[in-house]
């Protein structure tokens, strides 16, 4: 029975407490909108998140003793190693070739034949079109006809000549004459060869320009297009500070977005002359063209190996840091035990050239050497740290 009522002044207690506290809720005292009542729940509140702090504190220092790896920093790390490394200068270019061209008359007159059409494939030499000669094919065979008649007239003369028959200076006039005939043939000749107009080289007629029958001026008139696609290059400009590393011989892949290829090629030519207006110097890249589906002034990209190191140890950039004195620096790893647990050593490096997201290392690694990776920039030098790689 004692017992009984104990336990109901308990409850009776607790109901009480439960009360008063949801009296003295944050609602309540809100709802109360005494200014004094709201500063000491305030107050009160304050006094509890203090101590709260204070007892976090307190587990977080017993952690820290008794965890010591929760201030190791956590690295990953690889082995540096001696691998093929083949820089590349990427600039552009545009195709074109030296057999290409835009065929213009040597004569003035009407364009009176086309023999060829576009598309039709040409042979050096071959008759494409005619000019109207006015009239020199008429003095020609005049003249030819009077040339033939000093010459009947000289051989004769020299006959005479070689018998002792006649005189010195009718042997002289008559070849003089013939001489004089011939030539005269001869310089018609080229005149009217003019009015031939012929392929300075094998290709393809790419447009016939000027229409049969239009007047055409010499040197002016643009006739037709002729090109041949089996010697196509890339003429691009470089920088002069790649003088000694791009040279006749090097090795390019040619890239051709549009075409979704590329090909394989050298450095054909490379030019000692030097632009002083943007300090550059030509260079020409042959391109192998056996499908004929590379056009001049097509967009290329190239790619010329312009340095090579068969034993570079190469790094990714993201680890590379710099201190304060311009030297750059990576972390390695030495003393390291059995829980793959170790020290960061920082190490000066030099570094040569970079290709992408790598970058060379000239000295201050070797073959071999334990390189911190993820967490390079977050460590420090003579840190302990624990190496997780996956």
């Amino acid at each position: 029975m004692k017992h009984t009522f104990s336990l109901i002044i308990i409850a009776l207690l607790l109901v009480s407490c439960g009360g008063e506290a949801k009296k003295n809720s944050v609602e309540n005292v809100l709802e109360s909108n005494n200014l004094e009542t709201i500063r000491q729940k305030r107050a009160e509140l304050v006094n509890e998140q203090e101590m709260t702090n204070s007892k976090i504190k307190q587990l977080d220092d017993a952690i820290s003793k008794l965890d010591t790896v929760r201030h190791v920093p956590l690295i990953t790390t690889f082995l540096a190693k001696q691998e093929v490394f083949k820089h590349v200068l990427e600039i552009q270019g545009n195709v074109t070739t030296k057999n290409l061209l835009v065929i213009t008359p040597e004569y003035n007159g009407i364009l009176t034949q086309v023999y060829v059409k576009e598309g039709q494939r040409v042979n050096k030499g071959q008759l494409l079109a005619k000019i109207d000669d006015g009239g020199l094919s008429q003095q020609l065979a005049q003249l030819q006809i009077q040339a033939d008649l000093a010459k009947t007239t000289f051989e004769r003369q020299k006959r005479l000549w070689e018998q002792n028959i006649g005189s010195e200076i009718q042997y002289l006039q008559a070849k003089s004459n013939y001489e004089a005939q011939q030539e005269t043939v001869n310089q018609l000749k080229k005149q009217v060869a003019k009015t031939s107009v012929t392929a300075p080289f094998s290709g393809t007629i790419d447009d016939v320009i000027t229409e049969q029958g239009s007047v055409v001026a010499a040197g002016q008139t643009p006739l037709m297009r002729l090109v041949n696609l089996n010697d196509m290059y890339i003429e691009t400009s470089v920088p002069e500070s790649y003088i000694p590393d791009v040279t006749k011989g090097k090795h390019v892949v040619v890239e051709f977005p549009i075409l979704g290829k590329s090909v394989e090629t050298e450095v054909r030519q490379a030019s000692d002359y030097i632009n002083p207006d943007n300090r550059t110097f030509k260079i020409e890249v042959g391109i192998p063209n056996k499908n004929e589906n590379i056009k001049p002034n097509l967009t290329a990209k190239l790619k010329i190996n312009d340095y090579t190191n068969n034993e570079a140890i190469l790094v990714p950039q993201s680890i590379i840091s710099e201190n304060a004195n311009g030297e750059q620096y990576v972390y390695t790893i030495k003393d390291k035990n059995g829980n793959d647990e170790g020290v960061a050593n920082r190490v000066i490096v030099k570094t040569g050239k970079t290709q992408g997201d790598v970058i060379e290392i000239l000295e201050g690694v070797s073959n071999g050497t334990e390189i911190i990776k993820e967490g390079a920039r977050s460590v420090k030098d003579g840190q302990t740290v624990k190496v997780i790689n996956y």
